[in-house]
């Protein structure tokens, strides 16, 4: 029988929370990016912005959260597959780092054109 309505709930979301200590206990970057984030998010409660900037300057944060999680997915799949060398496993394991690098670009654009008034 298929787990359905708040059971499906409890366990899905105890399967995220394992997730989320896995990627804490063994990746450095998404220990930074959390410790970045414990500062940015009530950072962004405390500035005096309008409800859509606080908005995108949370969002902002905890997209770099989610691409690397995201990201540390693709890693541990690749190599779980193996430790040989393949162009296609080093140009995963490539984009991933590039989809991080490009929403931490987006997360300093964000914070940055807010907080000088750029936008």
């Amino acid at each position: 029988m298929k787990n359905t309505g708040f059971i499906r709930l409890l366990k899905a979301s105890h399967y995220s929370w394992k997730g989320l200590r896995h990627a804490f206990k063994n990746e450095a970057a998404f220990r930074q990016e959390v410790l970045a984030s414990v500062v940015l998010i009530p950072l962004a409660f405390w500035l005096n912005v309008t409800s859509v900037e606080r908005i995108l300057l949370v969002m902002a944060v905890l997209l770099v959260l989610i691409v690397e999680l995201l990201n540390s997915g693709i890693e541990a799949v690749v190599d779980r597959i193996g430790s040989d060398f393949h162009p296609l496993a080093g140009a995963a394991k490539d984009v991933g780092s590039a989809a991080v690098f490009l929403t931490l670009i987006l997360a300093v654009f964000v914070w940055g054109s807010i907080l000088l008034g750029i936008l």
